[in-house]
């Protein structure tokens, strides 16, 4: 059935040291993303690039870049809600993954607003769980999944009404955490799915697990998708590379059983960052797996040629 789609352009580069995502939606744009959803019959708006609120607060040690994540944070929220209220479909074009504490904020304050449950999908190598207190980098695009769940120590950011319940978010991709994270993890309900895990049993039975789980909650669910989520070979476009991850076609598969699904309501695109990509082949799949989550088939792909 065709949707309407709204693509927000989200060049949040505050969450990490490194620079270079804010470029993510120019490329995403360049590489045909409306292009794309639009051939598989999607009413596909293109909105222009956001910008944080001011906001003026500390940035104590290590912490980096926290009032301008804050001030991204009060803008992804009202961009997500605004569009959900429209019966639109957001995908966020980032930036780093900090851009989801205000993303998924939004959806969580829609979906309540709804009376229906929310629920998160986060594809990921890492499971971006640390706090404010807990991180040693400073870097708050590892923060997110923390913020979203409810846990404490985000003073400054808008004040997450109705947390994602644990039980209701599911990690899948993970091989790279820190030790407060995964001791954090363990006291929690959060579902998790480490590469050895995919190896062994495969990406589909997790993933269809968790997704029968929604919809038999009538649940909405919003998918975070971080370009480490893929192997560095077939994605070098990141700054946090972990080898071992997704293959282009466990990726594609996890975005066609979301497509099938039918509870998706929102979509980031996160870590791109163009400086480190190898002549748009990042960006390209990064689309490629998008137009999956919109109802592209296995037999309707493009053929891509990079030379």
């Amino acid at each position: 059935m065709p949707k309407s789609i709204q693509l927000i352009g989200a060049p949040v580069d505050s969450g990490k040291r490194r620079a270079g995502c804010l470029m993510g939606p120019d490329a995403y744009r360049t590489s045909g993303l409306a292009s794309a959803l639009r051939d598989l019959g999607h009413d596909v708006v293109e909105l222009a690039n956001l910008s944080p609120q001011p906001v003026e607060a500390p940035c104590p040690e290590p912490l980096f870049g926290l009032p301008e994540t804050i001030g991204w944070t009060r803008t992804l929220a009202e961009a997500s809600l605004e569009a959900l209220r429209s019966d639109a479909v957001p995908v966020f074009l980032g930036g780093d993954h900090s851009l989801s504490l205000g993303t998924v904020l939004g959806a969580a304050r829609h979906a309540t607003s709804c009376n229906q449950p929310l629920f998160v999908l986060w594809l990921d190598a890492h499971s971006d769980f640390h706090t404010p207190q807990t991180t040693t980098s400073g870097n708050l695009h590892g923060t997110p999944l923390a913020y979203i769940t409810g846990q404490a120590g985000f003073d400054g950011f808008p004040v997450f009404d109705a947390p994602v319940p644990e039980d209701n978010t599911c990690i899948i991709g993970l091989r790279s955490v820190d030790g407060p994270e995964h001791d954090m993890l363990m006291r929690s309900q959060i579902r998790r799915h480490d590469m050895r895990d995919i190896d062994e049993n495969g990406i589909a039975r997790p993933l269809s697990a968790f997704l029968e789980h929604v919809a038999a909650a009538k649940g909405a669910l919003h998918v975070s998708l971080d370009v480490d989520f893929l192997d560095p070979s077939v994605a070098p476009g990141v700054g946090t590379t972990v080898p071992g991850g997704a293959t282009v076609r466990e990726a594609h598969l996890v975005m066609e059983m979301v497509h099938d699904s039918g509870v998706m309501t929102s979509l980031d695109l996160v870590e791109l960052n163009p400086m480190l990509d190898e002549r748009g082949r990042t960006a390209q799949l990064m689309v490629d797996l998008a137009a999956s989550a919109f109802g592209r088939r296995v037999f309707d792909r493009p053929t891509r040629s990079f030379l």
